[in-house]
């Protein structure tokens, strides 16, 4: 990706060492490092720092808000651009779900956190469009590759550490290590006080909670038609009412309401009255048909299912599920485990395998699962969900997890047409 720059000696930049020629210059990042000798090959224009041209891009002219955790992030970060927007700031955000800026979509899906550069453009689509907030996801891919160099974060949020991506960290100490090492430096961070694994710089730090005493503790809730509760913020006490289900998200509105207080000058009062107006996201507990009740949510890891499922706990449960291939092989007995334990019946099938075997993942699956009375096993996704949809009675709740809102199955390096929530209209005539 080449991006052209007015009024400079060189007139374009890119990261990617084949696209450099005399009027592109090669922007040297700890990703690309390994390329420089090729980008000369190409004959570069000059070599430049990543942090030099941060200015440039106006990187400084600019709020910029980072969130990283093992769950939460996508849901806290669009809560906070929600937020903003309502009340009156202009805003951009990046993610997951893709690039957003002023209430309209600019890009769609693309990595948690893109390559530097890309992330740098993106931050110059929201000065140029006069944003005054920046907020992003920040994996834990993304910190260890230093996609985030030269960045100056206004506020960095820490929303939970559970396991996650072992696949790549290896080892959950690894994994937590990269999680905590986003907050050793002294600019401000908003921690949550009820993450036994955070590790912290206590400078500049602000923390919320539930269970434990914090900056912003939430007194009472209840989880009756939505959620509400009631925040406190040293002497002040707020109540606030939201759409949103499950007891997580009470964690997830709450640091988007902190979040929102710490870098805007509303009140809390303020910010509470616009926290109703946020929807939630895509594909995250959503309910795809009320009667017969479906659900559909990203949950992928033991405890974002744990979190789910317990959501629904007044309910009996049908849940779908799989695990996805390449990736963490360590959580999926504990997966199996945590559906098997929370839900009555259980269809395990295929997620996006990947270039692994379908069958392998599901046996490393089942490992975790003593009792298979309730286990049924099908492959083919949209026929575990049609048997769910068969099999289910009266009250009972169908939960389909995994993928949320994504539009395909990753079979090999083929991306394949599959939404859940589109299947499921589909089977039940709802489209």
């Amino acid at each position: 990706m080449k991006i052209e720059l007015p009024d400079q000696a060189y007139k374009y930049v890119t990261e990617n060492s084949g696209e450099c020629d005399e009027e592109t210059a090669f922007v040297l990042t700890h990703q690309n490092r390994a390329y420089l000798e090729d980008a000369k090959q190409h004959n570069a224009h000059s070599i430049i720092k990543i942090e030099d041209i941060a200015e440039l891009f106006g990187v400084n002219k600019i709020k910029i808000i980072g969130i990283t955790g093992t769950n939460g992030k996508t849901t806290t970060a669009s809560a906070i651009y929600s937020f903003l927007l309502d009340l009156g700031y202009k805003a951009a955000l990046q993610g997951t779900r893709g690039l957003f800026m002023n209430d309209e979509v600019c890009e769609g899906k693309t990595l948690t956190t893109p390559s530097v550069l890309n992330t740098y453009k993106h931050i110059y689509q929201a000065v140029c469009a006069g944003c005054e907030y920046f907020i992003m996801e920040v994996s834990s891919h993304a910190l260890v590759q230093r996609r985030i160099e030269g960045l100056k974060f206004e506020l960095k949020i820490l929303t939970n550490i559970t396991q996650d991506h072992l696949d790549y960290h290896k080892t959950i100490e690894e994994y937590i290590a990269v999680k905590n090492g986003f907050f050793q430096d002294e600019s401000k961070k908003l921690i949550n006080k009820d993450e036994p694994k955070a590790a912290f710089n206590f400078k500049n730090a602000y923390t919320y909670g539930i269970e434990n005493p914090a900056t912003y503790r939430l007194m009472a809730y209840s989880l009756n038609e939505g959620s509400s509760g009631i925040i406190q913020h040293f002497q002040e006490i707020v109540p606030f009412t939201a759409s949103l289900h499950g007891f997580f998200n009470l964690y997830n509105l709450m640091a988007a309401i902190a979040a929102t207080h710490l870098i805007t000058d509303k009140t809390l009062e303020e910010i509470a009255d616009v926290v109703d107006n946020f929807a939630g996201v895509s594909g995250r507990m959503e309910q795809v048909c009320a009667a017969p009740n479906v659900i559909v949510d990203f949950a992928h890891t033991p405890d974002g299912m744990q979190q789910v499922l317990n959501a629904l706990k007044e309910k009996e449960l049908i849940v779908v599920f799989g695990a996805g291939g390449d990736r963490d092989r360590l959580k999926r007995p504990i997966m199996g485990r945590v559906a098997a334990s929370l839900a009555k019946k259980v269809i395990v099938t295929s997620d996006n395998p990947r270039h692994e075997d379908p069958e392998i993942i599901i046996d490393d699956i089942l490992e975790g699962i003593q009792d298979k009375t309730n286990i049924i096993v099908e492959l083919n996704r949209k026929k575990a969900i049609q048997m769910a949809l068969d099999m289910q009675e009266d009250e009972e709740v169908v939960v389909i997890l995994g993928k949320g809102d994504e539009a395909y199955q990753v079979i090999y390096d083929e991306k394949f047409a599959f939404d859940d929530r589109e299947v499921v209209k589909e089977l039940l005539n709802l489209s």
